[in-house]
């Protein structure tokens, strides 16, 4: 009996020392050797993990730096130029520089502006609501509110009025990790070129129905009027599918569109106030009244 336990105990000995000479033998012949730089790039990055850089997270885009011929097409949207160009020191390359971005809201429709014609009562998300119908209110391009944009974003740059139930951005936060464009289903969210001081012009809407019908159901929408498109002194502006659409790489910020706009659709942020025109002041002159002085006052 102690023979057959001595025997066993001895078998199965020997058959896990072959099973691990085995995997040594296997692990040592399909091994991957890393590149030491894949850290020193990941350590380099800001380690959000957003994805705003097209990859699942920094350990990939790091393994992609490595890889690269050279920096043509990656960037780290909240670490920016400053980050890329500590990468492309560590890896001998040259960083080309990007224009910083900001997430912009592409709907003013508030809930006084937007009246609301029905009542949903499923799943507080966009995604769905989206999918079952075109929304609470008579404007079918709209932001449905329900904050999906919000939740994915890592930097806290975002967040729902409750007062006009619409997404707001925060400028000084916003790294343009792309997350709440690609989480709204009615992309009415889109990143744009950040100016100095933040200065921003832009049409907030996206409403492609003719004008009657778009002003019917959104007192702010955009009617394609035209109007901002022929005082635009560089071009930037084109109206196509009955919606203007204000080019932010040819916008000079002259602020000559704003107040051109029926509805108050283009909006113009970071800007000081706009001085009051001077009333004209109307000359009335008095019957049997001449606007010649007279004799005595050419005297005095």
């Amino acid at each position: 009996m102690n023979q057959v336990i001595l025997y066993t105990i001895i078998s199965l000995s020997a058959t896990g020392v072959a099973a691990a000479i085995i995997l040594f033998l296997i692990a040592q012949r399909f091994r991957v050797i890393e590149d030491p730089r894949i850290d020193d790039v990941e350590d380099a990055l800001p380690s959000a993990n957003c994805g705003g850089c097209g990859y699942a997270g920094c350990r990939n885009f790091a393994e992609a730096c490595v890889k690269a011929e050279n920096m043509s097409g990656l960037f780290c949207p909240p670490g920016g130029n400053d980050t890329m160009a500590n990468v492309a020191g560590i890896l001998g390359m040259e960083a080309l520089e990007q224009d910083p971005e900001v997430a912009v809201v592409r709907c003013s429709g508030s809930f006084a502006c937007r009246p609301r014609t029905n009542q949903y009562d499923g799943a507080t998300s966009c995604a769905v609501a989206s999918s079952l119908y075109a929304g609470d209110t008579g404007c079918q391009w709209g932001c449905l509110g329900h904050g999906d944009c919000v939740r994915p974003c890592e930097f806290d740059a975002i967040h729902m009025n409750p007062e006009t139930g619409l997404p707001e951005v925060v400028d000084e936060k916003c790294t343009a990790c792309n997350a709440c464009v690609e989480a709204c289903p009615k992309d009415i969210i889109e990143l744009r070129k950040r100016a100095k001081r933040d200065r921003k012009i832009f049409v907030s809407c996206i409403n492609e129905d003719k004008g009657g019908i778009a002003k019917k159901s959104c007192s702010v929408a955009c009617i394609g009027c035209g109007k901002c498109e022929k005082v635009c002194p560089h071009d930037a502006i084109t109206i196509e599918n009955f919606l203007a659409y204000i080019d932010p790489v040819k916008c000079k910020l002259c602020r000559k569109c704003p107040p051109v706009c029926p509805t108050n659709s283009i909006h113009e942020i970071g800007f000081p106030p706009r001085k009051p025109k001077p009333e004209p002041v109307a000359k009335t002159l008095e019957a049997g009244e001449s606007d010649e002085p007279t004799k005595k006052e050419d005297k005095k």
